[in-house]
């Protein structure tokens, strides 16, 4: 009779015993082999990165470089037709800036595609179409505002994809294309927002709203490709070969001190001590 128990007792704990390391087991195993499952992050920037003599060269980096090129594309069009339309100094100022910025930036991502070996597009999406549509159409104060917020709102958009692409490329020439992307569109969103018509609330409303955007289609990878051409139509005016707006220097000392001199711990002097010392000054004045 024990030994029935006892074997009933055992095969009970052995059960438990059993169900627990398979637990703790289920629970280490995905941890272990998380890089190497087919899907994971690193699965996927290994399998659509291409090794090029300037560095590795990821399905972001391309999709960055495509969308520095469209930005050009729609963007230098629309900073014409705001010197030409615009009511104000501050929106024909804003146009301005995206000429010489983008006129900069296609010339250096025309650059940079061409050392990859990447094709780039020449015409804009749908999406920019349909803006450059909707500025066409719009006159007088009208057009101020709508210029002002889509262009607002563009910016924002990619301002975001720099700084991925800045944080995380591998490739020194994307590197440095970002670079100069930042500081171009930095400029071009403090230039747009110098307008005071840009609705803040309803780039709130659709941050809070919008869903991650579907990648673009991929460029071709790296090889022997022509040269893309520059935008069309565009005929902006003769700019510098690099923007005129540059960012302030980085401090290289500490802020100065106040010059009013701070409270000192010592003690105060009493009256005595102070008449010693107008006593000390009469007998130099003697011996003077």
């Amino acid at each position: 009779m024990r030994s029935i128990n006892s074997r009933r007792l055992f095969s009970g704990t052995g059960l438990i015993v059993t169900g627990l390391a398979a637990t703790l087991v289920a629970m280490i195993f995905p941890i272990w082999s998380y890089s190497d499952r087919s899907g994971t992050g690193v699965d996927t920037l290994n399998a659509q990165t291409l090794s090029t003599r300037y560095g590795p060269l990821s399905a972001l980096d391309r999709e960055f470089v495509t969308k520095v090129r469209l930005a050009g594309l729609w963007e230098l069009p629309a900073g014409q037709q705001a010197g030409e339309r615009g009511t104000t100094q501050a929106v024909k100022t804003a146009g301005q800036h995206l000429v010489e910025g983008h006129t900069f930036l296609d010339e250096r991502v025309r650059e940079v595609a061409s050392r990859l070996g990447l094709q780039l597009p020449n015409q804009p999406n749908e999406q920019q179409q349909a803006w450059l549509g909707t500025l066409s159409a719009a006159r007088g104060e009208e057009y101020d505002v709508q210029f002002a917020n889509i262009l607002r709102k563009a910016h924002g958009k990619v301002f975001g994809l720099v700084a991925q692409v800045r944080a995380s490329t591998r490739n020194s020439l994307v590197r440095g294309l970002a670079d100069d992307a930042n500081t171009t569109v930095l400029d071009h969103i403090t230039v747009l927002e110098a307008t005071g018509l840009v609705d803040f609330d309803a780039l709130a409303r659709d941050a809070a709203t919008a869903s991650p955007p579907p990648l673009t289609n991929s460029p071709a990878p790296p090889g022997p490709t022509d040269s893309p051409s520059p935008p069309v139509p565009v005929s902006p005016s003769p700019a510098s070969p690099s923007p005129t707006y540059t960012l302030p220097p980085p401090a290289t000392s500490r802020p100065p001190e106040d010059d009013e001199p701070k409270e000192s711990n010592e003690p105060k002097k009493s009256e005595s001590s102070k008449g010693g010392d107008n006593g000390g000054d009469k007998s130099k004045d003697k011996k003077s």
